[in-house]
């Protein structure tokens, strides 16, 4: 299973990608992408089993201690953007 999810808030120059990639590893069995956006935001691709996605999804709404998150949005038209998923690889770009 595939999700696309942009974060808004004060979500950039706090380590939020690289908090996203420590808790996709934490969870395990993720692959995908954060990346920050042009407009301030995150956009975070993540592919593994539902259960591993929820998890991460969750942790999304809080981010790293300096982030502020105002909300988390599916965001598929995001996805032809990234390149394609690395199997057993998360990374920022």
């Amino acid at each position: 299973m595939t999700r696309c999810l942009v974060i808004k808030g004060r979500v950039q120059g706090v380590g939020f990608r690289y908090w996203v990639l420590r808790q996709a590893q934490k969870i395990g069995n993720l692959s995908g992408y954060a990346c920050n956006l042009a407009n301030g935001d995150v956009a975070v691709l993540m592919s593994g089993p539902e259960e591993n996605l929820d998890r991460l999804q969750a942790l999304l709404y809080h981010g790293p201690l300096f982030a502020r998150v105002d909300s988390v949005q599916s965001a598929p038209e995001q996805i032809p953007y990234f390149p394609p998923i690395v199997n057993g690889v998360f990374k920022r770009i």
